[in-house]
């Protein structure tokens, strides 16, 4: 499975951003997609994720002003960030997680950088 994020950049607080996810390659392997993000100076966090039968959840931290959804006739997820935060400033990376039956193993994007100005 290839990832590949898009939609990051410079952005002033208070506005909203939609980040993108593009799946490729063996996608029927995928067993649940999401969200992590590394802040400057800090370790990778879970943002949000979505199950193989759309259960989604949310950090305790982005409840309220992240909405994550997916199209899967196109291999997309996204991620829309509303009120964007200074302390949003981060990597957004993507993620998948294979089925155990599946040969693949878990795959990550190269990650959209988000920089929010206050």
């Amino acid at each position: 499975v290839q990832l590949a994020e898009s939609g990051g950049g410079l952005v002033q607080a208070g506005t909203s951003l939609r980040l993108s996810c593009a799946a490729s390659g063996d996608t029927h392997c995928i067993a649940r997609m999401a969200w992590y993000r590394q802040a400057p100076g800090k370790g990778r966090e879970f943002v949000a994720g979505i199950s193989n039968d759309d259960y989604i959840n949310y950090a305790d931290s982005v409840k309220g002003r992240f909405t994550l959804s997916r199209d899967n006739s196109k291999m997309m997820m996204y991620l829309e960030i509303h009120s964007l935060e200074p302390e949003d400033t981060a990597v957004y990376y993507c993620n998948a997680d294979p089925f155990g039956w599946c040969y693949v193993v878990s795959a990550w994007g190269q990650g959209t950088e988000v920089t929010v100005s206050s």
